[in-house]
């Protein structure tokens, strides 16, 4: 089966939230997998977290903002704040690769329960860390020495499907459905982060520093295999471009970020 592969390094905050909503809602009949990273430094809250829930999160924006961090500014390296379009915990975009994929959800990935959907997709990535050096598996019912209270950082609060090594959590993901679509989001932790002290990364498992732009062919070609996909370079179309430029604002906005 034909997908659309679209990477995008150190692209914008809200740009990046706003070319993912145009994936989504173009319904293309094709799927699209798409790499990326941030610049600046980013922390993504997720759709229906409360802002207040994320300590850090405002003084994290106000940096952004002003350019020097507040007095009693004692988060990330200053950088942007968004909200993303699918749920889950807030995550800090640096020392780590974001994919997305967009597709129908009665494409076999995605068909059925939302539960064995993660699987097949974690299943991908697990065989791609394998390949540089990480055993990753599912974290089934066992607790995790990366879990904590209180925090609102996805990495930090754990699930059975998620993927984890050393117990602990080193692969994020969320799903947002929409018009018989699916967009998938997916943070997999290559290099340890300010704000996600105690997690799994595949420098501290393999005891190599590894970049996005490395491991994207990795995993690229696990989702060939798992997925049976052929997948054909690709860049945004005209329409989607458009569409992303003109919502990128909105994904950065006060009323958005800071929602209720």
């Amino acid at each position: 089966m034909h997908w659309r592969l679209i990477t995008t390094w150190d692209a914008a905050p809200g740009w990046n939230m706003a070319l993912d909503e145009a994936l989504l809602l173009a319904a293309s009949p094709v799927p699209v997998l798409r790499f990326y990273t941030w610049a600046p430094d980013t922390l993504s809250l997720g759709y229906f977290q409360r802002i207040a829930d994320v300590p850090g999160a405002l003084a994290h924006q106000a940096a952004a903002i002003d350019g020097e961090p507040p007095a009693n500014f004692s988060g990330p390296v200053p950088g942007a704040l968004v909200r993303r379009l699918t749920g889950g915990g807030a995550i800090h975009h640096t020392g780590e690769l974001t994919f997305s994929i967009a597709a129908p959800a009665r494409h076999p990935l995605y068909r059925g329960p939302v539960g064995p959907s993660y699987d097949r997709v974690h299943a991908s990535i697990a065989t791609a860390l394998g390949a540089v050096g990480v055993t990753a598996s599912p974290r089934g019912d066992a607790p995790l020495r990366s879990d904590k209270e209180s925090t609102g950082m996805c990495f930090h609060k754990s699930a059975s499907v998620d993927l984890v090594w050393n117990e602990r959590k080193g692969v994020g993901s969320a799903q947002r459905r929409k018009g018989g679509h699916v967009l998938h989001h997916g943070s997999i932790k290559l290099a340890p982060t300010r704000l996600e002290s105690g997690v799994a990364t595949v420098e501290q498992a393999s005891g190599t520093a590894i970049t996005p732009e490395a491991f994207a062919p990795q995993l690229l070609k696990a989702f060939s295999r798992d997925f049976g996909a052929k997948l054909t370079p690709d860049i945004p179309t005209e329409a989607e471009r458009e569409a992303a430029h003109g919502r990128a604002p909105f994904f950065r906005s006060k009323a958005f970020v800071e929602r209720r």
